[in-house]
């Protein structure tokens, strides 16, 4: 039975065939199914979203549909790097089965509670995050990506920073290089005093909000009017994980930035040189540092011309010759002077 299901039904919980969709929902709305019903979709008992029913084990009893959400988003922030391709078919896929889960009452299936919540609306996220900012007591964590941080960005989030700050909270936060530039987040952290640390990284990942490392708030969606609120152990510790690693290799926002070691090429020139390396496209190297297309473009031709480069394709041989090829920090030879370069082009 174990290979037939395979076979024929080659998905996972989030796409469930039509006949297992069937099933699973008669099994939610009823408590329980005969055993039989489950004959044909094998792949019920495969994702264990079906299982005996100790009390009678002709019957299967469903598992919460909570808790296979929490199972979809455990396996979803395991592969963090992935998260951006993956968060759409699993905000579907929670989306369907919260809808199973809030029309039923499931007397044989018992919640995971509000482990993983779905909000929807900024109206919704913001009383969450007030909720969370009232029970917070120790710290918080986060992670702003995106460049220059806007005043009403800013002004939004500031009556929950002051509230934190009356009760002896410390914050640190984490931004992009270039969220340095804006005088609007120097004035925030000079407000806020010593409360609150900041670093920066060439690049970040997308929006992370860490209550007391017990609840922490993520985008659901592209353009942030959905969010998950997590308070599962495991996803919450995991993300507290990626925010450690990243602090470690963040700069201070009160130190400079390391000189890249190359007269004529600032640290963002040295970035995008690096992300031009692995064949980004203008705007995508645009969106992770934080700067506009129109900046890029205007770096990527300073840096053609420090290096003496005519062309994309021959700025990326130049970009590895002068060691540019490497994230920044990485040691690189020193690039060719432009007498040097002209002589190899005439060759």
């Amino acid at each position: 039975m174990a290979g037939r299901g395979t076979q024929e039904h080659p998905h996972g919980a989030d796409r469930l065939c039509e006949a297992g969709d069937r099933v699973y929902s008669r099994a939610v709305r009823r408590g329980r199914v005969p055993r039989r019903d489950a004959d044909p979709v094998p792949c019920l008992l495969e994702l264990a979203l079906l299982h005996p029913d100790p009390d009678d084990m002709d019957y299967l009893v469903p598992t919460a549909p909570q808790e296979v959400m929490t199972r979809l988003l455990r396996g979803m922030y395991e592969e963090v790097s992935e998260s951006h391709r993956r968060v759409g078919s699993a905000v579907a896929a929670f989306e369907r089965y919260a809808g199973l889960g809030s029309r039923v009452q499931q007397p044989r299936a018992a919640p995971e509670g509000t482990a993983i919540r779905v909000l929807d609306g900024l109206s919704r996220i913001q009383a969450a995050m007030d909720e969370a900012t009232e029970a917070c007591r120790t710290e918080v964590l986060t992670v702003q990506p995106g460049g220059i941080r806007r005043e009403h960005e800013l002004s939004e989030g500031l009556h929950r920073a002051l509230a934190l700050r009356g009760r002896g909270v410390r914050m640190r936060d984490l931004y992009t290089h270039v969220a340095r530039h804006g005088q609007g987040l120097l004035n925030y952290l000079e407000l806020m005093g010593d409360t609150v640390e900041a670093r920066t990284l060439d690049e970040v990942i997308d929006r992370l909000i860490l209550f007391d490392r017990t609840v922490a708030f993520v985008p659901a969606n592209a353009d942030r009017t959905m969010a998950l609120e997590l308070r599962h152990p495991a996803l919450v510790d995991y993300l507290v994980t990626v925010f450690e690693r990243l602090w470690r290799l963040a700069i201070p926002l009160t130190a400079p930035l390391p000189d890249t070691g190359i007269e004529g090429i600032s640290h963002r020139e040295r970035s995008i040189a690096a992300l031009l390396a692995e064949g980004h496209q203008d705007a995508v190297i645009a969106e992770r540092l934080g700067i506009s297309v129109r900046t890029c473009r205007a770096h990527i031709a300073r840096l053609s011309e420090t290096l003496g480069a005519a062309s994309r394709t021959q700025l990326g041989v130049r970009i590895a010759q002068a060691g540019l090829d490497g994230p920044p920090g990485t040691a690189g030879p020193a690039p060719l002077t432009v007498p040097d370069q002209e002589s190899r082009i005439a060759r």
